[in-house]
């Protein structure tokens, strides 16, 4: 019974434990801040034939986007899913059917991982998996264009390890099951599927054998090979008359659709070459090419022929390669017409025009519409492979550093009037990009590293760059730099550079001078250092299988001689000296559960505890996906490893909060987690953030509170301000409410200004300008509604805010206003004064929430901006003053308004339906007669959009919104402008009067004996204009919200320049 009462306490427990998840922090919706204008790899592009304006775009890391409109705009299909994608198929004939294959097959060391394939019946807006989970890279999916329910998926297979599930699969049901045709074995599978448009049994394949370690890379092998098959693939036949002996690599190969007895290839071998066919595939004859033709088939596997014309013959490679005589002759496209981006992975040509191709690039998609002659870049696509990613502590925003793959070191502030676009990203250090450091002791210096150790110091006010890369000193082994070689500031001592090879240095002076403190931290193992055997048939030793170097470094916050380094070679090892003596701790990683001498991905030694440390480390380059994360408390003698049936993905990075020890952050390959428990359970963070995004690195702003996410396919992202994760405990979660403490609220219209002119391409969106009011609910509120009151310090009403009625966190913005004025209705054009009203004075306000009949207060103080300096106190008091008289005037106004127009509605009837012609004319003429009054106080003709009526109204509206939005005290002419409008407020309520006295004495019994009541209203203007602040700001009520008032100042923030 004992123990039957322990589980129930345990159910109850998790169960608890259980309700802080995404969900919770669902309206913590993060951000994209890109870049478009440096994109990522495109691993795929396939459009419509009928309607090829519709484009599906596969990428490396970003998963699958979609055009409806020939490249200019993007949406994402994909974000629930894998995001690594391999290929796209579309049937044709039914067009809404997609198929997308994951797992990029562009077998780079940084390539992604597959689950498998995918399936969508209405066009890409819900997709269900369909097989072939262990595949984990598909290079080619293909349908049968005479029966959509024939598909066949090329499968290479896994990069890092030998699988049976490898080679060419055929469904005959549209993918409900699945047979292997075409298998070799455990290390060869199935690189390229193609099918004769015109007699769909014949089929071509290749298969490639393939395998990359940690250290090396090996392309070709017997396994590879050509073969055809003309019943569907029941039967094969390999193909070898012409082509070069055994053993090859990747074949790239393609037919023309015009002519499918022809057929080009690129075979990889000791001596790559062209090849040419002219009798479907049955007999090769060797051709001579340019060097982009044959370079590195293994990455570039791409050749396309015109769908119309068999001469023409596309190679997208380092550049753009075409042949307009079946493939005996190449040119290279001149950048004349546009740059392009280098690295071409993807190129759909369009059979209905093929004027018209898009382009797939390491760098993102470019369109031609002259076969290739000029390129667009087509600039909103944010599927950026960030590595790392760095911040600074600048105002108003900090700016976000990062090194893109294939593309440099780029810098972009977090915010910016108008959004973050692309131009305002800046490229900053060349190569390809991993770490970048700004330097937090000087705001003009920062620090990238490109592939293999080639790190500079560049000045951000001119953009030149010095080489910083230690050098190799006497009696020193030769240096090995990893590709993603570290450089790190300390994190105690900003002054601290760090950086390592198999040794790790130290630079006090900016990378000027640099102290060698260790010696080698690797296990040095000389069998993984034969990089210049690595390629296989291909040569290929770029610094991308460098090895036994060390990876990661990290600074104890609390302890400059505290330093950790991890290695690519499994060691974890630290000093307490500055780097006299090291400790290697990697045995005891190890003998907690993670697989031994395992890449360190990452350490994060805690803030909180010199003896707490953070790691992570990844086996993914030995088959083993396994996410292994933990920690130590006691400086790595033990560990407790981190486990979640949420985990997928092998770990890159863990990061410990800067306020609360007990929420921790880890990023995957799959995914971004996190724990508000220190660990012990995990959710999975969505909210904008892609459910299986690649996380490379994470940081965590020290004043703005912003979680940064670097991801290898979907840029930089950001969560602005997570202040609530830190404090949303799960004791507070069973709280069935709580309405959370408020920061002081700074009066001002927000931090950035608005722009005339939007700008183009990708444009991210800003932080928020306004800081939320917050609660907590346990359960969704499914009956009434929520309410929030602002109240004065003397309890009258500010302003009334429809809240959110979500489960777990919901946000509300106040616009720091009231409610603003009744207007003058009618007229020609709108006015929006209405919609507007002055910030209110410093104070302390109550802030009172109503939710299921039960009401919670908390108080926040509104202060005022000390850092503006237009603004004292006294003249916030004036603008508030003054904008008050002004909205009394408007609602004076419309009482005036309101009067005539209901005089001009009794005398319209009067003159309408009146037998007495002398009573109609009599109504007639004073119905002009109001209405020539009328027309000085409001516009009431229109006679094109450029002539713009100004009456009292709109007089009065302009200094009203001026004040309304200004951070200046008011000047010497908008307050003479007040007392002027005063006074034609004055007049006009005593022309006003003296009008109605007349239309009375001369006409009122008559109406009223014919049945049509002049009855007086609004008719006392005394007790308005003797208190023109009139306290309507503090009695009404407002339904509009705080963001809107705010983009409304930006909207005629140009208009009161």
């Amino acid at each position: 019974m004992k123990k039957l009462l322990l589980l129930l306490v345990l159910g109850v427990s998790m169960k608890v434990g259980a309700q802080i998840n995404s969900s919770t922090f669902g309206m913590m919706e993060a951000r994209t801040l890109g870049p478009g204008t440096m994109s990522g790899r495109i691993s795929a592009i396939e459009g419509v034939n009928s309607e090829p304006r519709i484009l599906y775009i596969g990428t490396a890391g970003g998963g699958v986007w979609k055009s409806t409109n020939a490249g200019a705009s993007f949406k994402p299909l994909f974000d629930k899913y894998c995001q690594s994608i391999g290929a796209i198929a579309i049937d044709q004939k039914n067009p809404k059917n997609i198929y997308v294959a994951t797992g990029e097959s562009n077998m780079r060391n940084s390539v992604s991982i597959g689950d498998g394939l995918y399936k969508s019946t209405d066009g890409g807006d819900n997709w269900s998996k369909i097989g072939l989970d262990s595949t984990e890279h598909i290079a080619r999916v293909a349908i049968d264009p005479n029966n959509s329910n024939i598909i066949y998926v090329a499968a290479p297979g896994p990069l890092w390890s030998d699988s049976k599930h490898r080679g060419l699969y055929k469904s005959t049901d549209a993918g409900k099951t699945w047979e292997k045709i075409l298998y070799i074995n455990e290390k060869a599978g199935c690189a390229e599927i193609v099918i004769d448009p015109k007699n769909s049994n014949t089929l071509y394949a290749s298969t490639w054998e393939f395998r990359r370690q940690p250290f090396s890379f090996n392309s070709g092998g017997t396994g590879s090979g050509f073969y055809k098959s003309i019943d569907g693939g029941k039967n094969w036949k390999e193909i070898s008359n012409g082509l070069p002996a055994k053993p090859f690599g990747r074949i790239a190969f393609n037919i023309a659709p015009s002519e499918p007895n022809k057929l080009v290839a690129i075979v990889e071998s000791s001596s790559t070459g062209l090849y040419i066919s002219t009798d479907g595939g049955e007999s090769w004859k060797s051709q001579s090419a340019i060097l982009n033709v044959v370079a590195r088939p293994f990455y570039f596997s791409t050749i396309v022929i015109d769908p119309k014309d068999s001469k023409r013959v596309y190679r997208p490679a380092f550049e753009f390669s075409y042949s307009d005589d079946g493939g005996f002759s190449f040119a290279t496209a001149s950048n004349e017409g546009g740059w392009i981006h280098s690295d071409m992975h993807a190129l759909w040509v369009n059979p209905t025009n093929t004027n018209n191709m898009y382009v797939g690039t390491d760098g993102g998609v470019y369109m031609s519409n002259d076969r290739g002659g000029t390129w667009i870049f087509c600039d909103k696509l944010p599927v950026g492979q960030f590595y790392h990613v760095a911040a600074d502590n600048q105002k108003p925003y900090y700016r976000v550093y990062g090194g893109l793959q294939d593309n440099g070191s780029w810098v972009a502030p977090s915010s910016y009037p108008g959004g973050v676009s692309n131009a305002k990203w800046e490229s900053f250090y060349g190569g390809d990009g991993f770490w970048t450091q700004p330097d937090l002791t000087d705001p003009n210096i920062a620090y990238a590293e490109a592939q293999g150790g080639n790190m500079g110091r560049t000045d951000l006010t001119t953009f030149k760059s010095t080489s910083i890369q230690p050098q190799q000193g006497p009696g020193e082994e030769k240096l090995r730099w990893n590709w993603n070689t570290p450089i790190v500031l300390g994190v105690k001592n900003p002054h601290n550079l760090y950086t390592g090879a198999q040794y790790l240095y130290k630079s006090t002076d900016q990378g000027r001078n640099w102290t060698r403190i260790s010696n080698d931290l690797t296990t040095n193992d000389k069998k993984k250092q034969e990089q210049e055997k690595s390629g296989g048939l291909s040569a290929d030793n770029t610094s991308a299988e460098n090895h036994c170097t060390i990876f990661t470094i990290a600074e104890s916050p609390l302890d400059e001689n505290i330093v950790w380094a991890g290695t690519d070679d499994g060691n974890i090892q630290y000093t307490t000296d500055g780097g006299k003596n090291w400790t290697n701790v990697s045995a005891n990683w190890a003998a907690a559960g993670a697989a031994a001498q395992s890449w360190v991905s990452s350490i994060e030694p805690s803030r909180y505890d010199k003896q707490t440390i953070y790691v992570t480390t990844e086996n993914h380059m030995y088959g083993d996906m396994k996410t292994y994360a933990g920690v130590s408390r006691d400086m790595g003698k033990t560990w407790t490893m981190f486990k979640s049936n949420e985990f997928t993905g092998f770990a890159h990075k863990v990061t410990e909060d800067l306020v609360n020890k007990n929420l921790v952050f880890l990023g995957t390959e799959m995914g971004l987690f996190a724990s508000v428990d220190a660990g012990a359970s995990w959710f999975r963070m969505k909210n904008n953030i892609p459910w299986q995004a690649l996380v490379r690195d994470i940081k965590i702003h020290p004043t703005t509170n912003d979680l940064i996410i670097a991801t290898h396919g979907r840029g930089i992202i950001v969560v602005d301000d997570i202040t609530l994760m830190r404090t949303l405990t799960p004791e507070i979660a069973k709280k069935d409410f709580v309405l959370f403490d408020q920061p002081d609220m700074l009066l001002r219209n927000g931090i950035l200004g608005g722009v005339a002119f939007p700008p183009q391409g990708w444009v991210s969106g800003n932080a928020p300008d306004l800081i939320a009011i917050q609660y907590y609910m346990k359960e969704r509120l499914n009956s009434g509604d929520v309410s929030i009151d602002i109240l004065d310090a003397s309890g009258k009403l500010v302003q009334n805010i429809p809240g959110s009625k979500r489960k777990g966190l919901n946000k509300v913005y106040w616009n720091l206003r009231g409610k603003g004025p009744k207007t003058a209705s009618g007229g020609s054009k709108p006015d929006n004064s209405s919609l507007i009203a002055p910030m209110v004075l410093p104070g302390t306000y109550t802030i009172k929430v109503t939710a299921a009949g039960k009401s919670y207060t908390s108080s926040v103080k509104v202060v005022h901006d000390d850092m503006n300096k237009d603004l004292t106190v006294d003249g916030q008091k004036q603008l508030y003053d003054n904008a008050l008289k002004l909205a009394s005037y408007h609602e004076r106004l419309a009482t005036v308004v309101d009067d005539i127009s209901s005089k001009q509605s009794v005398l319209k009837i009067a003159m309408d339906s009146s037998k007495d012609a002398k009573l109609k004319k009599a109504a007639g003429d004073y119905w002009t007669k109001l209405e020539t009054f009328r027309a000085t106080l409001l516009p009431t003709s229109k006679k094109s959009i450029f002539a713009d009526e100004k009456r009292l109204r709109e007089e009065i509206s302009e200094v009203y919104i001026g004040l309304c939005f200004k951070e200046a005290a008011p000047s010497n002419t908008e307050l003479l402008s007040v007392q002027r409008l005063s006074d034609s407020m004055n007049i006009t309520e005593s022309r006003h009067k003296t009008l109605m006295a007349e239309l009375n004495s001369k006409l009122g019994s008559k109406l009223e004996k014919a049945g049509y009541s002049l009855a007086v209203h609004h008719s006392d203007y005394m007790h308005q204009s003797t208190n023109e602040t009139a306290g309507f700001v503090q009695t009404s009520s407002a339904n509009e919200s705080g963001i809107f008032n705010r983009n409304f100042s930006k909207i005629f923030s140009f208009r009161m320049k």
